[in-house]
């Protein structure tokens, strides 16, 4: 490896790492307090702490090495990052999504992918955001209506900043969202049902779903 190639490897190293250690701190303590804060019943225990902050660690390492050549994009799934780890603690402790949490996201999302345009010069990929954001919202409604034992209106909600981000990246990362949800959902039903955790009947929070699905489109894109 040549010294120029050593110039550009330098940072991406340096960059992953660092953010690891700032997810690690923020998913401990303002993240894992912003869930306790959140929860009207449950108590998160240091098991969630910990689950928290080395979630938090992980994505944020890997949405690291991902933007590491898109700088102007990392903020905004940063910002998607960390605000998930709360609404996903919420959901699975209480199975339900926050209203203020997910204003909060609507609003970092909106401004990080404002200034991503910016730097950029995408300014069409706004469009195509909110395009996005309603086509999914709508979509998680007409599924709420039609079965609202399966869809919460957290869900509904929750399918705004989701569709918002996965339209700044085009109808790909878009479909493949909306489908990695039903599929991470669905094998989380498996993994429940094989552990007698549920049954049939059942029902899951499908948030955390809808967040992991959004996080692989936006790392496959």
């Amino acid at each position: 490896m040549d010294a120029a190639s050593l110039v550009d490897v330098a940072p991406l190293w340096a960059l992953i790492p660092l953010s690891a250690a700032l997810g690690a701190v923020l998913g401990w303590w303002p993240l894992h307090a912003w869930s306790a804060r959140s929860l009207k019943n449950a108590t998160p225990g240091t098991g969630i702490r910990v689950l928290s902050a080395v979630v938090t660690a992980v994505t944020f390492a890997l949405l690291a090495w991902r933007f590491a050549d898109r700088a102007a994009l990392l903020p905004a799934v940063l910002v998607f990052a960390a605000l998930a780890t709360v609404l996903a603690v919420v959901d699975l402790a209480e199975r339900r999504l926050p209203n203020t949490v997910i204003l909060w996201l609507i609003g970092a999302l909106a401004a990080t992918l404002v200034v991503a345009s910016a730097l950029t010069g995408l300014w069409v990929q706004l469009l195509w955001a909110l395009i996005g954001a309603a086509a999914m919202f709508g979509l998680y409604l007409v599924l709420a209506l039609i079965s609202p034992r399966s869809m919460g209106m957290g869900d509904v909600k929750l399918a705004a900043p989701l569709g918002l981000l996965l339209g700044w990246f085009g109808l790909s990362a878009w479909l493949i969202g909306l489908l990695a949800a039903f599929i991470c959902g669905g094998v989380a039903a498996i993994v429940m049902l094989a552990l007698r955790r549920t049954s049939l009947r059942g029902s899951l929070p499908f948030g955390p779903s809808m967040l992991a699905g959004t996080l692989l489109a936006v790392v496959l894109v």
